[in-house]
């Protein structure tokens, strides 16, 4: 199992993987993700689990096999490819992204910006761009954005102390 290096989204992705799914699978850590994606097209290693976004394009192209997307449900991009959590129920492990402000910022300025950021997610052409790549926008308030980090963090910790990932 082929990863952008111990810790990456990749690694802790999979360890979360071969926990749910009960498998056993040797963990190769590469200097980031193009070596680690290079070594699966290279026969090195016999999968990954990859962003889409970097990852999309040579599965268009047919030169990678998408076995699963690690959503919980499938994706509008990839339709055919079902969701890890069909065959592992309650899988999922999703990339996000979200936009943070100081501590002490007014709560005016922090429900403005939530605002005029919700409103891009809206725009059509930012939601197809984001879709195009894989991904799903999901407009939220501060209070949600909050429980997700924590959320998150909960659960990716656990899975970091059971499979004993240390910093390097």
């Amino acid at each position: 199992m082929a990863s952008g290096g111990n810790g990456s989204a990749q690694h802790i992705y999979g360890e979360y993987f071969k926990m749910m799914a009960g498998v056993d699978m040797t963990h190769v850590p590469y200097r980031g993700q193009p070596p680690a994606l290079t070594s699966v097209f290279a026969g090195e290693t016999q999968i990954m689990i990859d962003t889409l976004s970097t990852s999309i394009e040579h599965i268009r192209a047919g030169k990678l096999r998408a076995l699963a997307v690690t959503s919980a449900t499938r994706l509008e991009v990839l339709p055919d490819v079902p969701s890890m959590s069909e065959s592992v129920p309650g899988y999922e492990a999703t990339v996000w992204g979200g936009i943070g402000a100081p501590r002490n910022t007014p709560p005016e300025i922090i429900d403005k910006l939530n605002q005029e950021i919700n409103a891009g997610l809206a725009d059509p052409k930012i939601k197809a761009r984001i879709a195009d790549m894989g991904y799903a926008v999901f407009p939220s308030s501060p209070a949600d954005f909050a429980k997700l980090i924590t959320d998150e963090t909960e659960k990716w910790g656990k899975v970091i102390r059971a499979a004993n990932i240390k910093a390097e």
